[in-house]
């Protein structure tokens, strides 16, 4: 029965991805709820079903109260069928249609409208470019995407749970009285007006303060998270003290907008106790009065008596569920900044699956200046020949990386063009691009998962013969076998822990580079690729990476000037320009800014003050 209702909605089925999402609360809400609707329709009736079960039978414990005042024998022979179906009613109906409204709640929305959110969220942020991660914490990402679903969750349970529910139970209960006497409605009508100033006092500040105190909350995470990604600086600084003053800003920023939502609270329960104190004197009042002038039986007083108190008890729960539910959305409308943020870079329309076949490399008048007007890359041209090896230098800022993120469109150029075999790469899908280039970074990061699957992170579908000769090329596999993590996981198994931290930085480098041999793409970058190495892994290495070379179109950036002197050609960059471009002779030949970089080098890094100056 379970799985029944468990699996009405697939929250992984296929859906229409959107790059611009709605920019409105319920809109966005309402998106993401399109496969529960039919649900959410048997939900309310269940819902309204139970409530006017509770109210039946509070009307109908009146009633037995009117019984009672015959004679025993009497009431058993005239109404004992009658109490017989009752009771029936109440064992076997009522507990039925109080499990389905239960079961479609609490299994088939509940757990599975979540699960949407978060796998379709995450699936959104995902799609959002390298540029847009660089502009705000992870954390506070992370926890966006965790904290909106349950949020999300706990509004649609309000709605069906309380506020239905509650809807019902107020039309039933003025039903109810209206019955036994209409006038016992008025104290009740005028209790609701009330309740609703209220209620709506209560919402118009709820909404906004959990909204502040919820990116309070993240911006904690934000700032915890960043520590802890970075705590060999903070150690190595001695910077305990610092993050911890850092981290108490948001902490007590975040107190403070707690306190302030909460203060609402406080005067919402003062208000709600006194209101409810209203409303039963005014209503068990009037009843006790016509009972005391002979215009109602014994039964309207206790029904009505019973109704006050049972709302009496349910008005604190119902106003708790409404501040609960904008509460939620407040948390739901913080999410929003992050997971409803459109796809900054789309592939265009019409897009095609780029299609290989010699690697050639065209760069016409491109410029990037990341929004700046200055920096960047500035009208370069330069065309690559298929299988050619391409070294770039130049000091920091004159445009190496931007030139290779071009490259991958991690970013769309601000002017120019890209094409490969002829292709403009804006033009082609992000995925079909990527998936033709090999990169190796000089942040040799790996996931916190095993070695094996970082290294088929390469190639997903390689053999485990392939990860390990890819490791044995990569001068990998030796010290991968002597790995063990703290549950014992060893060798290609053991866990290589956040970014690698578990291992060396040589031996993070060599499992990257084992990545991109198995990836095996037909364009190969390399930033500062072997930086992290020893002088006698990076000599074994270097042989490996040319013969890795061998047929690809390559380039490779370095400070170190050794590791591209055998590169076809060299590019000198600077200030966002070439200013110089030849073979590793002749650029020494021409006496110019390379030469000067050779000469000034100090163990075979480039020295960038000197150059600079």
């Amino acid at each position: 029965m379970f799985k029944f209702f468990e699996n009405l909605v697939d929250p992984y089925a296929d859906y229409p991805e959107k790059d611009t999402p709605p920019q409105t609360l319920f809109a966005f809400l309402s998106d993401y709820a399109r496969p529960f609707r039919k649900l959410f329709v048997w939900a309310t009736i269940f819902s309204v079903l139970v409530a006017m079960i509770e109210i039946a039978l509070i009307g109908y414990m009146g009633r037995i109260v009117d019984l009672l005042a015959g004679e025993p024998a009497e009431v058993w022979v005239a109404h004992g069928v009658e109490l017989v179906i009752v009771a029936l009613l109440i064992l076997f109906v009522r507990p039925a249609i109080q499990a389905l409204d239960v079961l479609l709640l609490n299994n088939a929305i509940l757990p599975n409208f979540g699960t949407l959110i978060r796998f379709r969220a995450h699936n959104h942020v995902l799609r959002q470019s390298v540029g847009w991660f660089e502009n705000d914490f992870a954390g506070r990402i992370a926890n966006r995407i965790m904290q909106t679903p349950p949020a999300a969750g706990e509004a649609i349970f309000q709605i069906f749970d309380a506020m239905a529910f509650s809807v019902a139970y107020f039309i039933g209960a003025a039903i109810l009285l209206s019955d036994s006497d209409p006038r016992l409605v008025l104290p009740l009508l005028g209790w609701v007006v009330l309740y609703g100033l209220l209620v709506r006092w209560t919402i118009a500040r709820v909404g906004p303060a959990s909204q502040r105190a919820s990116d309070a909350r993240s911006q904690v995470t934000g700032r915890v998270v960043d520590a802890y990604s970075n705590i060999h600086s903070v150690k190595l600084f001695a910077n305990d003290k610092r993050e911890v003053e850092y981290a108490k800003e948001a902490v007590e920023y975040a107190r403070e907008t707690f306190q302030a939502e909460m203060r609402i609270f406080t005067v919402m329960d003062v208000v709600l106790v006194a209101l409810n104190g209203l409303l039963i004197v005014a209503v068990v009042g009037w009843a006790v009065w016509l009972w005391m002038i002979g215009e109602a039986s014994v039964g309207v007083v206790a029904a009505a008596t019973a109704l006050t108190l049972r709302l009496n008890a349910m008005t604190g729960w119902i106003m708790w569920a409404l501040t609960s539910f904008f509460r939620q959305l407040g948390v739901v409308a913080e999410g929003m900044e992050t997971i409803a943020q459109p796809i900054d870079l789309v592939d265009a329309s019409g897009s095609k699956q780029l299609v290989m076949q010699d690697g050639k490399i065209e760069i016409q008048s491109l410029s990037h200046h990341y929004g700046r007007g200055s920096g960047g890359l500035d009208a370069i041209s330069l065309t690559i020949k298929p299988g050619e090896k391409i070294g770039l230098i130049g000091r920091s800022g004159a445009g190496k990386s931007t030139l290779v993120k071009l490259l991958l469109r991690f970013y769309d150029a601000e002017a120019g063009c890209i094409l490969i075999d002829g292709q403009d790469i804006s033009k082609v899908t992000q995925n079909s691009l990527r998936d033709q280039i090999g990169m190796v970074q000089q942040d040799s990061s790996l996931m916190h998962r095993s070695v094996r699957e970082n290294i088929l992170y390469g190639r997903p579908e390689a053999s485990e013969e392939d990860v390990i000769a890819a490791a044995r090329k990569a001068e990998a596999h030796e010290f991968i076998l002597g790995l063990e993590d703290a549950k014992g996981n060893k060798g290609y198994d053991a866990q290589v822990g956040e970014r690698g931290v578990k291992l060396s930085g040589g031996q993070r480098q060599r499992i990257t580079l084992a990545r991109v041999m198995l990836k095996d793409a037909p364009i190969l970058l390399l930033d500062e690729a072997t930086s992290a190495l020893d002088s006698e892994v990076e000599a074994a290495i270097q042989e490996t990476l040319y013969g890795m070379m061998e047929g690809k179109t390559v380039i490779a950036i370095a400070h170190r000037l050794s590791t591209i002197s055998r590169m076809d050609r060299i590019l000198v960059l600077d200030d966002g320009h070439i200013v110089e471009e030849g073979s590793h002779s002749s650029l020494l030949e021409q006496g110019g800014v390379y030469a000067g970089f050779w000469e000034r080098q100090s163990g075979g890094f480039l020295n960038a003050d000197e150059v600079e100056e």
